[in-house]
This record gives structure tokens, sequence and C-alpha cells, in this order.
């Protein structure tokens, strides 16, 4: 018996030490094909120089592990390439279509650098994306129309590239979009149209050269810039249904005709409409409290109106306005109002009350030059204003009388 229980006892330590010897299967070894995958992103990507974000890329340990690199279970679902820190240096290299064999991939980001290449038309394969930020490198190409496979895309940002070709419209029909931000690429064509149920909230294709009217847009936009392009026609129908902008801007392009009252009762922080063609009166049904109104540059006619007292900074500059300055206007702007600028200069202003000993407090700007009047203060005007502190006589009717 002694010797039968000394051997089990032997016999349980030999089996206790396979066990501890025995190898285990390694927890989340990564897809092959995601693996492979990420061996051709490094092969086509290389870090600028001060740049260090590849370093921790060593294909000999765990891909899950690498800067950058985001895994759920054995999967690659996001990717942040480069050093997100400010300031610091990005990549270089082209995006490599193996980018579309990451098939569970929902988020996909480069840091600003000197990439260039196209958009890899592979990404429509990556059918969870949600996320596309890749600006401020030197992409160029059109945007895929495959991209429209993408359904649950809400953010694409391509900004501060050099993409040409048109906006495909198989874009603004993405059903889940939210943010499209193209600005400061090389995009020609029109804006396109968007469906009514469009869940948009951020639309941003400034500086582009983008030509023809402004359509209809989803009812939800609260950010719209459309600055620097080349449109036409008018706006009187669009913007109003517009009800929960919270900044618009439309300068810089050729748009002309009437602005509704209702614009400026928006809940805007911006309101920028300077060098276009714009016309008519500005008249609005309520107090406008906008910290930012820029009208400059455009072909508005009539009176001032006094409802304009609440807006903090006011550029109604290059204009055609007539008669006198509100003393709402004035009241706000001496008396430390929440009025600080007041741009007035080139338009057919006739008067403005304001006392010639009165001395404008150091925080605010005004400027009158080039109207119909002898400016009754004198008020450092922007280099642009010119030399000129009146019209000639024969540009203001009621001194020819």
């Amino acid at each position: 018996m002694a010797v039968a229980a000394r051997l089990g006892a032997v016999v349980a330590c030999v089996i206790l030490a396979a066990v501890a010897v025995a190898p285990r299967p390694v927890a989340g070894i990564l897809d092959p094909v995601d693996f492979l995958a990420l061996q051709a992103v490094r092969r086509s990507l290389d870090d600028m120089p001060g740049s260090a974000f590849f370093d921790g890329w060593d294909f000999t340990a765990d891909p899950c592990g690498f800067p950058g690199v985001f895994c759920d279970g054995d999967r690659v679902v996001a990717l942040a390439l480069g050093d997100p820190r400010a300031g610091s240096p990005g990549l270089t290299g082209r995006l490599d279509p193996a980018l579309g064999r990451l098939s569970a991939l929902t988020e996909l980001s480069l840091v600003p650098g000197r990439v260039e290449g196209e958009l890899p038309a592979s990404l429509a394969s990556c059918s969870n994306l949600r996320f596309l930020a890749v600006s401020k490198n030197l992409l160029s190409g059109q945007i895929p129309d495959g991209f429209s496979a993408l359904s649950n895309l809400r953010t694409l940002d391509a900004s501060f590239n050099q993409i040409s070709g048109t906006i495909p419209p198989s874009i603004a029909a993405l059903p889940s979009i939210t943010n499209l931000i193209l600005c400061h690429n090389q995009l020609t064509g029109g804006v396109p149209s968007f469906p009514d149920s469009s869940p948009l909230l951020r639309l941003d294709l400034k500086h582009n050269a983008l030509s023809g009217g402004v359509p209809t847009l989803p009812a939800g936009l609260q950010y719209l810039s459309l600055s620097a392009n080349k449109l036409t026609g008018t706006v009187d129908q669009v913007l109003p249904g517009l009800h929960g902008l919270n900044f618009l801007d439309l300068s810089m392009n050729q748009l002309e005709g009437p602005i509704p009252a209702s614009v400026l009762s928006l809940p805007l922080s911006v309101l920028q409409l300077q060098r276009n063609f714009f016309s008519g009166p500005v008249q609005p049904s309520s107090d406008v409290t906008i910290p930012v109104v820029d009208l400059s540059y455009n072909r508005f006619w009539g009176q001032l109106s006094p409802l304009l007292a609440g807006v903090g900074q006011l550029y109604l500059n290059n204009n055609r306005f007539t008669g006198e300055v509100p003393a709402r206007l004035v009241q706000e702007l001496v008396g430390s109002g929440g009025l600080q600028v007041l741009y007035l200069q080139h338009n057919f202003l006739t008067g403005i009350a304001i006392s010639p000993s009165s001395s404008l407090p150091s925080t605010v700007s005004l400027c009158l030059m080039y109207n119909c009047m002898v400016p009754p203060v004198y008020a450092p005007c922007p280099i642009k204003a010119g030399s000129q502190n009146t019209r000639p006589a024969d540009q203001c009717p009621e001194w020819r009388g």
C-alpha cells in the first residue's frame, strides 16, 4: 500500500510538471488578414523627421499593442496613424489599399503631415467605418464613388488637402453622415443636395471652386460654411428653413438678392456674408444678439436699423446705406455696451449723434470714413478704408441740394 501511494504521488507530480511546461494558446492573436494589412500600411508610410511613431511597430510583438492600433478581440477596430500630440511631425508616404482589408475598422485617422496619393477606394469595404479623418496632408485625386457603401459613416474630414473633382451625390445620401468637412481643397461642381431625412449637422466646404446655387439643406444643420467658392443665385428661400444654425459663413462668393429678416433671428454665434452681391434693406424684426455680423462689401441699402445695437462686432462698411446712424448704436458703442466694433466706412451716411468732444473707450473701434459727412470724432480706421474722410459732394445728393 505504501509503495502504491508513493507511486501515485510521483505520477501526480509528473502530470503537474507537464501541465506547467506545456505551451498555452496566446490570448488575442491578431487575425492574419489584419496582421498582413498592418504590415502593408507600415511599408507604405514613414515618420517625418522628428517623429518616432513607427518605432513602436515591432511585428515580433502583438500588433494590438502598437501605438495607434486598437483591437477588439483579434480584430483591428480603430487605427490612429501618427503622433497625435500638438506640434508633433506627421507621416509621409501613401495610404495603402490594404486598409480596406481591415474589415472590422470603425475609425481611421491620420495626423497632419505629408501623406500623398489618393484616398484608397478599398476603404469602401470597411462597412463598419464611422469616422474617417485625414486632414492637412497632401492627398489628391477624387473622393471614391464607392464610399456610398459606408452606410455607418458619420464623419468624413478630408480638409486641407488637394482633392479635386466633384463631390459624389452618394456622399450626401449617406444615411448616417453628420459631419462633412471638405474645406480647403480643389473641388468643383455644385454643392450636393441632401435628403430631408439627412442627420447632417456640420457642412464645411469653404475654399474650393464650387459653383452653382445653394441647394435646400437639412433642417437640423447647425454649422454651414461655403465661403470662398464661386456660388451664385439667391439664398432667401434656403436660409429661413435652417432654424438650428449657430454658424453661417457664405462670404466671398457671388450670391445676390435679399437677406430675410429671419436670418438675423437665428441663434448664430457668427454671421458672415461679406464680399457678395447681396442687396436690399437690412431690417431685422427683433433685437439682433449675434456676437459677430459681417455684411461688408455688398450692395445693401436703406437706413441702418437700431435693432442691430445688440451685436458685438458689426461690419456694415462698403455698402450703400443712407441716412443717420441710429442713436442707439452710438449709445451702445460710447457707453461701453455690448457693441465693440462698428465699421460704417464707404457708405452714404449723412450724420451721427456723437459729440466732437467725446472720447471713445479704448476697447471699441469706430470707422466713419468716406460717407456723406465729416466724421465728428477721430477714430483710427483700417488701412483699407483709405485716406479720404468724406465722399465727393457730387456723390451725396443732400450736399448737392
